[in-house]
């Protein structure tokens, strides 16, 4: 499978120079030219595999330059080696209503991410030698919560690579910010940016774009790729997990193969509802996804009327992940549902940055109607479904999990379609204490951090992670606060 900018101004990429990149050199993203349909009897063979052979079958679909033994090997380190704390790796849990919600929280850091994050390393490692690069490598991310933590703790002490993660300053909870603080390891780095997750992924990209950079870099023996979903590497092992849910819904008698079900993610960068719509185009039976948002609902209106405008005011929610505004893999989906029209795709993403916003033709309008639908979900409407799901079905959800829920119900509501849904569940409730408390009526919800996941673990009865409960004693390393404009500068004195 070879990968193509979505702005059409960079030569094809293979799989492996597509990782090691991260992102285009016309500042588009790299995706596939051409979605490979699936062979037959490939889901039947797929459901009688654990989820590490499930993953590396999935995966050798979209890269084409590692052999599936190679993609296996890497698998099994990245699932089977104890860092995951159920075998399953991916769950699927199953409630009486035809929702089934898949639970991608059981890795080292309590989010979905890593899922991917846990993989993206070794496919980097293995990528350089197929591409004859031998300098070192800068892993350059902005984080709106979970990605950098996750990706912290895939890419730390690996000899050659190094990596810098920004975060929003207050736009993050507690939780995630002491996760990436108080990160151990060599080659690691972190910086809170004043502002949103918006103007530090803004200045990121920035980054990748700035030619003089890249020159004193490549000077250095050095370059830039990422670890945000803006890089193939987080998109593929994404995918593999509807699939590998998919599976798990069929061998359960949940749905007979080949019967649809519908997908609802939690969204906001667009990363893991893209990994979606991709397995839906080559195949996996997917009737509609189900963007859920919160109330940065900028998805939702262009979902719903086809117009993208991110003029708009900028919330801090309960869901804090999903504060976003600007959805970089949208681009993605732009150049795959306009079946590969980059003139289009590149005039879109000209008219974000110089007027902020940009509406789509009336033919793509549609495509984009037919495979989504979207809604969203106020603090309000968040704090109302963490104390359904606790008293209705006895289980603990965290806010971005809560957004989905909420959503996949509206759309069930709003269309009568009894079809199975699966939600995406992306992160530990114990990430977010504070909020799941307040939405229960508990009086620790205002309290100290370390109280509140006592407390949430008591009412539950539910022990929270030993990665999570470990963050009270360990040393903050990282105390550094920098102007989105000042980012280069953060960059230099790293590599310094």
């Amino acid at each position: 499978m070879r990968y193509v900018s979505t702005r059409g101004r960079a030569t094809e990429a293979s799989s492996a120079e597509a990782i090691v990149r991260g992102l285009a050199p016309d500042g588009g993203l790299y995706t596939p030219a051409r979605l490979a349909a699936l062979p037959p009897d490939f889901l039947p063979d797929l459901a009688a595999l654990p989820y590490a052979a499930r993953a590396a079958r999935v995966m050798a679909l979209f890269l084409t330059d590692f052999t599936e033994a190679e993609l296996l090997g890497f698998a099994r380190q990245a699932y089977d080696s104890g860092r995951f704390d159920t075998p399953e790796v991916a769950p699927v849990r199953s409630f009486d209503d035809g929702v089934h919600l898949l639970e991608l929280w059981h890795g080292p850091t309590c989010a979905f991410k890593d899922m991917a994050l846990q993989m993206l390393p070794h496919l980097l490692r293995a990528a350089l030698p197929k591409t004859g690069d031998t300098r070192r490598v800068l892993i350059l991310t902005a984080t709106s919560g979970d990605t950098g933590k996750a990706a912290l703790e895939g890419f730390r002490d690996l000899p050659g690579i190094q990596i810098l993660v920004f975060y929003p300053k207050d736009g993050v909870s507690r939780v995630q910010e002491l996760q990436m603080v108080t990160q151990e390891g060599e080659g690691v780095c972190v910086s809170a940016v004043r502002g949103n997750f918006d103007d530090a992924q803004t200045g990121v990209k920035a980054l990748f774009s700035d030619a003089a950079l890249r020159a004193a870099l490549d000077e250095k023996g050095c370059f830039f790729s990422s670890a945000n979903s803006i890089n193939l590497g987080r998109l593929v092992p994404q995918a593999a997990y509807y699939f590998s849910a998919y599976c798990d819904l069929v061998r359960r008698g949940a749905v007979a193969m080949g019967a649809p079900v519908h997908i609802c993610v939690p969204t906001g960068n667009f990363g893991n509802i893209l990994s979606a719509l991709m397995a839906r185009e080559m195949g996996l039976p997917v009737a509609r996804l189900l963007c859920a948002s919160n109330r940065n609902n900028v998805l939702t209106d262009f979902i719903r009327d086809g117009r993208y405008d991110r003029r708009r005011v900028f919330y801090n929610t309960l869901s804090p992940s999903m504060d976003i505004l600007v959805s970089s893999n949208l681009e993605r989906a732009l150049y795959l549902l306009s079946e590969g029209d980059t003139a289009l795709v590149r005039d879109c993403m000209d008219r974000l940055g110089r007027e902020g916003a940009y509406e789509l033709p009336k033919a793509l309008r549609a495509r984009f109607a037919a495979r989504f639908y979207a809604g969203y979900c106020d603090d309000a409407g968040t704090r109302e479904e963490i104390r359904a799901a606790y008293e209705d079905r006895g289980y603990l959800i965290d806010p971005h999990t809560a957004v989905a829920l909420r959503v996949a119900g509206d759309f069930r509501a709003e269309t009568g379609d009894g079809t199975p849904v699966l939600v995406a569940s992306t992160a530990s409730p114990f990430k977010f204490c504070g909020a799941v408390l307040s939405a229960l009526g508990r009086a620790q919800a205002d309290g100290p951090e370390k109280a509140q996941m006592e407390a949430l673990a008591a009412l539950s009865g539910v022990s929270p992670p030993p990665a999570l409960t470990d963050l009270w004693t360990k040393p903050v390393r990282f105390t550094g606060v920098t102007d989105a404009a000042e980012m280069e500068r953060v960059v230099r004195s790293f590599l310094a």
